[in-house]
């Protein structure tokens, strides 16, 4: 048996964890040494990666998107506006989604990942209009030749119009068909222990978009299966508002009430929470994926991101829709993410290495992982490799803070699992002018649909 390639990554300019001024020593998909200033490696090594003009960081985490988005980006009728009226003028537009159109937002939304650093991605699919039943198994297909970590959620609307719902009746499914796909895609793609490449969890869109005994009957087979849950909760007042009206209690009380409220659930946004919804959150270890773009374009408001980590609750950050984004970028996330928060908690209490934290051990958290997140002995090799040699970094003291001051966009080598998927800032794998090319046509071709 061929023995794993060693590869040394040497002496970065600057990391997390200033004591690996040496960098580090990665053997197969796992990082094998970390080195201090002066130490070589333990044993020789196959390649030595120079990374004294790189940036080192882990392979960044997104832990909430919707990949089928990329394809509505900046969508004229859908501008400015905020989140209810923002949705109703867009679920006509994706009810015409086509297989192809899957695969190809897919391959974009993991492509403009990976070039900005990310290595394992989320994304919360919950549209199936006739035709699309397979749409999980397409994006499973259309990723394999990123090599990206996936944690794909299968979402699910129930309630329509004529039930009181905002998406049309085309886009929603009975809940038995929910269910029985969601167990199939479990049994089928799910991957379990440390290094999985493809994780599966169970996501009903919004308390506005599934009936109470589908939330339900989602947490019963997600304890079941041992598999995480994931939905958008408390992202705007119009939803307080609608639970209020619908269920006569506040969001967090009613995900509490169909059993939701447990360290296996993760949520997309989380703005508007009280005191006490903060206390319990963190109480239950529910993590909390912050959306700093999407929470600004739609003016939705400002995540309490350091009140819930010191309630106990993981944060983490996600790039959400490329429709409310309208990006799909990681590290300019973080960047958001650490302006956003300073507006709220003043610069002192956010430092970069704080947002830094929250896209790399803050969203494994959320994903339940730890394996990934960290540049540390035993965990995967999931790392980017950032240069800072554009003019934005001219007389950039500090290359650590430079990277999100001075508004890095698109890392220069990415590795996920031991192999290069990005080198010399160009993807590995795949074509990216042909991939561009055939995302604008499937674009005119969807919106197209609507006139």
């Amino acid at each position: 048996m061929q023995r794993p390639q060693r590869i040394w990554i040497d002496s970065p300019l600057a990391t997390l964890e200033p004591s690996y001024a040496n960098g580090l020593v990665l053997e197969g998909s796992l990082i094998v040494e970390t080195l201090a200033a002066g130490q070589q490696p333990s044993a020789p090594v196959d390649q030595r990666i120079d990374a004294s003009e790189h940036v080192l960081l882990p392979g960044l985490i997104n832990t909430h998107h919707h990949f089928y988005q990329t394809l509505t980006r900046a969508f004229p009728a859908a501008l400015n506006k905020e989140l209810f009226p923002w949705l109703q003028t867009l679920y006509p537009l994706w009810a015409g989604l086509e297989p192809a159109m899957i695969h190809s937002s897919t391959q974009v939304a993991l492509a403009e990942l990976l070039l900005s650093g990310c290595t394992t991605a989320s994304d919360h699919h919950y549209l199936f209009p006739q035709g699309l039943e397979q749409a999980i198994d397409i994006q499973i297909e259309a990723a394999a030749p990123l090599g990206m970590r996936l944690h794909l959620t299968r979402g699910s609307m129930s309630l329509g119009q004529e039930q009181g719902g905002l998406p049309p009746q085309s886009t929603v499914q009975n809940e038995q068909q929910i269910i029985d796909d969601s167990l199939r895609l479990i049994r089928r793609y799910h991957q379990r222990g440390a290094g999985a490449k493809v994780q599966i969890a169970l996501a009903p869109c919004s308390p506005f978009s599934v009936s109470p005994q589908l939330m339900a009957e989602t947490a019963r087979l997600a304890a079941s299966e041992d598999v995480r849950l994931h939905t958008h909760l408390a992202e705007t007042e119009d939803e307080t508002a609608f639970c209020l009206r619908l269920f006569g209690m506040r969001p967090l009380d009613y995900l509490e009430q169909q059993g939701w409220l447990q360290p296996r659930t993760w949520l997309a946004h989380g703005i508007h929470f009280n005191d006490e919804d903060v206390r319990r959150l963190g109480q239950q270890q529910v993590g909390i994926c912050h959306c700093p773009s999407s929470n600004m374009l739609l003016a939705s408001g400002q995540c309490r991101t350091l009140e819930l980590e010191a309630a106990g609750s993981p944060v983490g950050l996600g790039v959400d829709g490329s429709a409310s984004n309208d990006g799909s970028n990681m590290i300019q996330e973080v960047r958001q993410a650490l302006l956003l928060q300073r507006l709220r908690y003043g610069a002192a209490a956010v430092t970069h290495q704080r947002a830094l934290h929250w896209a790399t051990q803050g969203s494994a958290a959320c994903l339940g992982r730890e394996d990934i997140g960290q540049l540390a002995v035993g965990k995967q090799a999931d790392l980017a490799l950032f240069k800072l040699d554009e003019l934005r970094f001219a007389g950039a003291g500090d290359p650590l803070a430079a990277l999100l001051l001075c508004g890095a966009s698109r890392a220069d080598r990415v590795m996920v699992a031991g192999q290069w998927q990005v080198w010399d800032g160009q993807l590995t794998q795949l074509d990216l002018a042909q991939l561009q090319a055939n995302q604008r046509q499937l674009a005119n071709q969807l919106a197209a649909k609507l006139s």
